[in-house]
């Protein structure tokens, strides 16, 4: 059998269903489950994406990557969806944007449904709004810790890293070197006694062209067992992924979409454990 490279648009075996969430507010999400195709998983990824109103959905290209390669290459589980409002290739789900509000019922119909599949080790994946999301909504007893990637402290406050803090769940952010909104001195400081800060040399808040290193770091903390870096070849067959189904998301669609920020009113109570 021919080995191949591993590209940006690989599709390594995995066991893939389409999947929908039903939120206590009762909306529908959409999303895709992929699991080892051979074995059970050795853990688990809930990924929360970035911004829907720029761009963010459950296909942005670290998540992608991460279905694509992580159930072949690193036994993981990957459980993907589209926030309230959201649109990709797989669907749109139901209901509209809320700037990190309605959304908390998002993040736990996700954990929900990881739970009810009997998914072990489950950890929540953020990425810049996604990672308010986890910070604010995501500190629930099934979850064994997150991890962020590029998180801006835009919606989630000290009170939402204080909950954390107590309840000592393992948490990691990934801090690009020259990220938009947070850089690794600032987030060092706020994130000082919560969560282990991890700068990464030469990156960018949307990491193109960093995404194996990526990987490699949250397989690091998801699954220590397996070796990384991961393997940049594949023994077996391989499909490959549509790149361009997204060639309207770029930076530049949206430079003059102002970024929103939390909702007004009464500010979002810190993270509650489910009973």
């Amino acid at each position: 059998m021919s080995t191949n490279q591993i590209r940006a648009n690989s599709v390594l075996p995995a066991r893939r269903e389409d999947i929908e969430l039903h939120t206590a507010d009762g909306l529908t999400l959409v999303g895709e489950l992929a699991r080892p195709l051979d074995r059970d998983p050795v853990a688990t990824l809930v990924c929360l994406h970035p911004l829907p109103t720029h761009g963010g959905m459950m296909d942005s290209h670290v998540f992608r990557k991460a279905a694509w390669r992580l159930p072949a290459l690193a036994g993981i589980a990957v459980l993907r969806f589209n926030t309230r409002g959201t649109g990709s290739v797989r669907g749109t789900s139901e209901g509209t944007f809320s700037a990190g509000v309605g959304e908390r019922f998002d993040v736990a119909a996700a954990i929900e449904f990881a739970e009810f599949a009997d998914l072990p080790d489950i950890w929540l994946l953020g990425w810049s709004f996604g990672t308010d999301l986890t910070l604010m909504h995501g500190l629930d007893p099934a979850i064994t810790g997150a991890i962020l990637l590029s998180p801006p402290l835009r919606f989630a406050s000290a009170e939402h890293l204080a909950a954390w803090a107590a309840q000592g769940k393992p948490l990691t952010a990934l801090i690009p070197e020259f990220d938009d909104y947070l850089r690794p001195a600032e987030a060092s400081a706020r994130f000082a006694g919560v969560a282990e800060v991890v700068p990464v040399d030469g990156a960018k808040h949307l990491w193109v062209g960093d995404a194996e290193r990526v990987l490699d770091e949250i397989v690091k903390r998801v699954a220590p067992g397996v070796p990384v870096p991961l393997p940049k070849t594949w023994d077996g067959p391989m499909e490959s992924g549509d790149m361009n189904a997204y060639a309207d998301r770029t930076v530049a669609a949206f430079a003059d979409v102002p970024v929103p920020g939390p909702l007004s009113g009464p500010p979002d109570s810190a993270p509650r454990p489910r009973e």
